[in-house]
């Protein structure tokens, strides 16, 4: 059977490459964290997230405690590596070395710096499956009541004044 005759060309798609700028590289994925996690006995294990600002021009980073629910909020002076790196580091600095063990996070750009934060924190950074915001399920609720605080158009002004 032959195709009916047209005046134009068949489309042809473009080929799109792969985003790689900022890919994050020595990846822990979350099935390898300790058991002792699943329990919530042990403190020291964190969930961190972004909380992005209208047009991503401001952030405000969460970190919560798994057995505590301690929050800990990071001003970010952006939403890249650098900025989540520093907001980071200048909190959990301050918390004692026996209560920071492991760091849960998603795959988002913003930690493709993880291994600085390691290396200077002494913390064991795992990584969920990309696509599942259950699996950090303490701070995905978090965040969800801090959105009640901090909406989207004042996370900007909020975030410098809490700071």
């Amino acid at each position: 059977m032959a195709a009916l005759r047209q005046a134009r060309e068949a489309r042809r798609p473009r080929a799109r490459g792969i985003d790689r700028r900022g890919q994050i590289s020595h990846i822990t994925p979350i099935a390898e964290r300790p058991v002792e996690m699943a329990t919530r006995t042990v403190p020291g294990h964190w969930e961190g997230d972004l909380i992005k600002g209208a047009h991503n021009r401001s952030a405000v980073g969460t970190l919560v405690e798994r057995t505590t629910r301690l929050v800990i909020l990071a001003r970010m002076d952006g939403t890249d590596a650098r900025s989540a790196r520093e907001g980071f580091t200048k909190k959990l600095r301050h918390v004692p070395a026996p209560l920071r063990k492991t760091l849960t996070y998603d795959r988002g750009k913003e930690m493709t710096e993880h291994e600085q934060l390691t290396q200077w924190l002494a913390i064991q950074i795992f990584f969920a499956d990309p696509y599942s915001p259950w699996q950090r399920g303490t701070n995905q609720n978090t965040n969800g009541l801090l959105r009640q605080y901090l909406p989207k158009a004042r996370t900007c002004r909020a975030a410098s004044s809490t700071s």
